[in-house]
Parts: structure tokens; C-alpha cells; sequence
């Protein structure tokens, strides 16, 4: 038996005047999603526990089968594994963000969504500035990096409560500074980056170029190394991770799955959905599972761009879903599952804790006639889920 997931980031969301007060996901075109629905199973689920706030990583670790409140130690320790860091045990790693700040405000949680290449230049010069034998910068992908506080560097750091930056857009710096004891140590690196990166050739140039600089740090989702049982030990698959954001990827190597990278998937707009969907394929042929994980539809929630966000969850049913449908026509040892990891809404701008629509197809699993996949056909299924980790234990062990 194959097993397919494929989670379309942050495509859920709400009723839109300008749509008839549709959703973008039932405003989409969307047949092979719509396919799902008609033949095999709609359900819901939530991802997120009560208490957590709404992340990404909260989320997807509850849709791999493992319960956040028992594994979840925070954002920055899931993306440092994936970039190799390797993390003692009272090391504590904070995902570190190059954003904009204008008139004391942050104004874009991305940079511009800068370029790799640019944003290495920047982390190594704030490391060679304001890194020690204790605090430690690395570069990352775009503007998602990673800030280790090394061991015994503040035994206070991991329960400071920080702000995710893609939050707070538009909203005051000082408002939505870390707190808590020690938050001054983090505060100071983020406020002490700003004298940094705004004399940086790099930022003037932007600047030149009308594009937003990268003229400040911002550290959120901290915490220490999880301690998480393999894949295969808990559900005896041997499978594989395609993803171009560090934290679906990092996730994926502590639960000991083989990471895919391929090229040309940039973790936004332009990224290669159909590189993802060939590579999906020929990772079945050695593996039992595969987690495709796309994250445009997410980013335009954040932007507010409904356009971008309907395209993203068009690319994603045509390009990525429909060409897996296609490749397993005339097998039938496979189940697929398509979910979003938690809605984006355009209006919001943000995550929320809403709960989401899921669909499953393939072997064993009875259709039920849904019309259509989207959230308020979800709401007609009987099938709900109110602790997310055990979708995945339904989905491998259980039948529709």
C-alpha cells in the first residue's frame, strides 16, 4: 500500500464579499480535489490544540500523527535540523526572520521575500557582529534563519513569549517585543541588528531598487530539541518529506524520513509545483509514504492577495494533485489525503485556529458523494477529528 499526503498550506479560509461570499477555495477550480470529495471521503479536523497558538509547526506535527502537547517544543529547533545544526541538549534555537521596519513599524515580515544569496550575506555580517561564544547566527532560505543560544547561554530564553513577525504586520515595534525574564538579552540583538543592516550596501541598493530592505532581525518560535519517535517505529512505513520550507523538512529528518529538495521549489509563488508532483511519483517507487507540502496559498494569506491565493490552489489541484490522479488511474494499493495544515485567511492576514476541511481517497475507503472539496461541504461530513494527531493513524490504519 502507497499512502499520499498532500497539504496545500494555509488554503482554508472564510466567506469573501467580493466572491458571493464564497471562500477562494470554493471560488477555485478545483476538479480533482472536487474528484476526492465525489469519490471517496470528506472530513474535518483540528489541528491545533486548545492553548497553542495557530502555527504552521503546531499544526503539521499533529497531521504527521504526533500530539503537540506531548512533542511540540517550538519553530526554530525543527528548522535547525533541517540546515544540519546540530543542538545540545539545554541549547536553545530561535527562528530568526529578515523583516522591514518603517516609521517603528514592522511593514513586511519577508524582506521582500529576499533572496537567499543576499540574505546569507547578511546573516554571516550579523553573526561576525553580534555573535559570541553563545549566540550563533545561520543562514537559512530566503528570510526564514536560525539564532542558537548556546548552552547555558540564559536558562530563561526558552519561555520568553515572543511574537511570530507574520502576525504583527503593520503593527508597532515596541508593542510586540519579546517578554518575559531575559527578554532584554533578545531584545537588544534584534534592536542592535537595525544599526547593522541599514548601512548594509545590500539594503541601500534595495532601496534604489524601490524594494524593502532587510533592516532588521526578528526572533520568535524558540525551543529546544524534540525528542520524537521515528515514522517507521510508529507506523511502520518507510516514507519521505518534498518540501521547500526548512521547518516541514527539519520535521521530516527528526522523524527519520528521507527529504527531497527540488529544484526550482521556492517556498512561495514561483515555486515548482510540478517538480514536486514527479518527484512525489518516483519517491513511491522505494518509499511507502510521501508528504508533498506546498506553501503559496500561505503566503498569500499573509499578503492579503486573494488573486494569488486562488491561483496557488488552482497550481496545486491541477499541477500537483491532478498529475498524481493521473499516474495511479489504474492502481488501487494507494490512499491519498489532501488537507490544508490551518486556514490563512485573506482578510486576516494571519493563521487562525479555525478547523479544516480534509479529504481521502483510494483502497478501502467507501465514497460518500460529497459535491465538492471545500469547507462548508465539510461541515455535511460526520467524520471529525478533534485531536489532529490521530488523522494520520486513521488514515494508514482505518477505513472510510
Amino acid at each position: 500500500m502507497k499512502y499520499i499526503v498532500l497539504v496545500c498550506d494555509g488554503m482554508s479560509d472564510y466567506p469573501i464579499p467580493e466572491l458571493g461570499e464564497r471562500t477562494p477555495l470554493e471560488a477555485a477550480k478545483t476538479p480533482n480535489m472536487d474528484f476526492i470529495a465525489k469519490h471517496g471521503r470528506l472530513g474535518r479536523v483540528k489541528t491545533i490544540p486548545e492553548g497553542f497558538i495557530p502555527g504552521s509547526d503546531v499544526a503539521q506535527i499533529s497531521i504527521f500523527g504526533y500530539d503537540p502537547r506531548k512533542y511540540y517544543t517550538g519553530r526554530g529547533p525543527l528548522e535547525a535540523a533541517n540546515l544540519g545544526i546540530k543542538l545540545e541538549d539545554d541549547d536553545v534555537a530561535f527562528r530568526c526572520n529578515l523583516v522591514t521596519v518603517a516609521a517603528d513599524r514592522l511593514t513586511d515580515y519577508s524582506a521582500g521575500h529576499i533572496s537567499s544569496k543576499e540574505a546569507a550575506i547578511l546573516i554571516e555580517r550579523i553573526d561576525s557582529i553580534l555573535g559570541t561564544n553563545r549566540i550563533k547566527f545561520y543562514p537559512g532560505i530566503s528570510y526564514r534563519h536560525i539564532m542558537v543560544a548556546k548552552r547555558g547561554a540564559d536558562e530563561h530564553l526558552e519561555k520568553l513569549r515572543c511574537k511570530a513577525p507574520h502576525d504583527i504586520s503593520g503593527e508597532k515595534i515596541l508593542e510586540n517585543l519579546p517578554k518575559g525574564d531575559s527578554s532584554e538579552i533578545i531584545t537588544k540583538l534584534m534592536e542592535d541588528s537595525r544599526q547593522i543592516l541599514g548601512k548594509h550596501e545590500i539594503n541601500l541598493v534595495r532601496i534604489d531598487l524601490k524594494e524593502n530592505p532587510a533592516n532588521m532581525i526578528w526572533l520568535w518560535g524558540q525551543g529546544k530539541q524534540p525528542n520524537m519517535p521515528s515514522f517507521t517505529d510508529k507506523y511502520g512505513l518507510n516514507g519521505s518529506v518534498i518540501s521547500a520550507v526548512d521547518l516541514i523538512k527539519g520535521l521530516g529528518r527528526l522523524l527519520g524520513l528521507e527529504v527531497i529538495n527540488v529544484p526550482g521549489a521556492t517556498g512561495y509563488y514561483d515555486t515548482n509545483y510540478e517538480g514536486k508532483a514527479i518527484a512525489a511519483l518516483n519517491s513511491l517507487k522505494n518509499h511507502d509514504f510521501v508528504f508533498v507540502h506546498v506553501e503559496a496559498a500561505d503566503e498569500a494569506g499573509h499578503n492579503g492577495d486573494l488573486r494569488e491565493k486562488i491561483t496557488a490552489i488552482e497550481r496545486f489541484d491541477q499541477l500537483i494533485l491532478g498529475r498524481i490522479l493521473k499516474s495511479l488511474k489504474n492502481k488501487h494499493n494507494f490512499r491519498i489525503m489532501i488537507l490544508p495544515d490551518h486556514a490563512t485567511p485573506v482578510a486576516k492576514k494571519t493563521h487562525t485556529k479555525d478547523v479544516v476541511p480534509f479529504g481521502v481517497f483510494g483502497q478501502d475507503i467507501v465514497a460518500r458523494g460529497f459535491l465538492e472539496y471545500s469547507e462548508k461541504e465539510s461541515l455535511k461530513s460526520d467524520l471529525y477529528f478533534d485531536k489532529g494527531h490521530e488523522l494520520m493513524d486513521y488514515f494508514i490504519k482505518g477505513a472510510a
